[in-house]
């Protein structure tokens, strides 16, 4: 079965077909998180994110523009999500960080991941934000701003997440 959806903003492809590629610096790793053995290093690290969210869209745009990480970043609906080791449920929940070794990252995480590929100080941000006293605060903000994504400025109705 083909993972990929074919998204309800067809511009979307073009918008989001470049991207940077790079080498992630050592995130720290919650057990919990899983290595994907396909995975190969040659595929890079990449943030993947809801391309139908409108806010998610927003966040991206500005990370691609100030934070400037050296990751591909890419809506989930063009990728073909097996060779990430992703479920379009998981990508649909909260934005995917895959790093060069295969790891995948959720939600908080992800970003971490992601912001520890940038330039100073935004290495600095993720090691703070991944530290034992903030990263359940990190987490459950991420948690509340993702189940509200859809009243956010820039969200559709295809930014609504289900509540679990």
């Amino acid at each position: 079965m083909d993972s990929r959806r074919e998204t309800r903003n067809p511009e979307l492809h073009s918008r989001f077909t470049g991207g940077n590629h790079g080498r992630e610096s050592a995130a720290t790793i919650n057990p919990a998180e899983t290595a994907r053995p396909s995975y190969t290093a040659h595929m890079g690290a990449v943030l993947v994110f809801d391309g139908d969210c409108g806010f998610c869209t927003a966040c991206v745009e500005f990370t691609r523009r100030w934070i400037r990480p050296r990751v591909d970043i890419q809506p989930w609906q063009f990728l073909d999500l097996a060779d990430y080791g992703l479920t379009e449920e998981q990508c649909a929940e909260a934005v995917q960080f895959v790093a060069t070794d295969g790891r995948i990252h959720s939600g908080s995480r992800a970003v971490t991941g992601m912001l520890r590929t940038a330039n100073r100080p935004w290495p600095w941000i993720a090691a703070l934000a991944d530290s034992p006293g903030i990263a359940p605060i990190a987490a459950s903000a991420y948690r509340l701003v993702a189940r509200n994504r859809y009243r956010l400025p820039g969200s559709t109705p295809a930014c609504a997440v289900s509540p679990r």
